[in-house]
């Protein structure tokens, strides 16, 4: 199984990255929305998707868009991995494709967990 871990901080693809890889996944990363599309271009359909919502050039809600509107990737799941905590902040995110939602910070366990529930684990 194959992730993509989208997030401008280099430790917390790190983080992420260590705790997806150890559930078996294979890791490409990216540092923002625009490079995650480039990955996906290059590298075909993920099984999951984990993305930040804060990130430079594209955001984290702007690539669920931009995924969701290619029936390409219409079975990769995507998982919001994100400080934002609003109500409304979720809501869209689920709204625009995203599959789960997990706060930072998180624990290994939650992410196992959404994992888990999306059937990848």
């Amino acid at each position: 199984m194959r992730a993509l871990i989208v997030d401008d901080s280099k430790a917390m693809r790190m983080i992420i990255g260590r705790t997806v890889k150890a559930l078996g996944f294979e890791i490409i990363e990216a540092c923002h929305g625009r490079e995650a599309l480039e990955r996906l271009q290059d590298s075909g359909t993920f099984d999951v998707a984990l993305v930040d919502w804060n990130m430079p050039e594209m955001n984290g809600y702007e690539f669920i868009c931009a995924v969701r509107a290619d029936a390409a990737y219409n079975d990769m799941k995507i998982v919001m991995v994100t400080t934002e905590a609003e109500m409304s902040q979720v809501i869209k995110a689920l709204e625009a494709g995203a599959n789960e939602y997990i706060m930072k910070p998180f624990t290994k366990e939650m992410i196992q967990e959404k994992l888990q529930l999306l059937g990848l684990n």
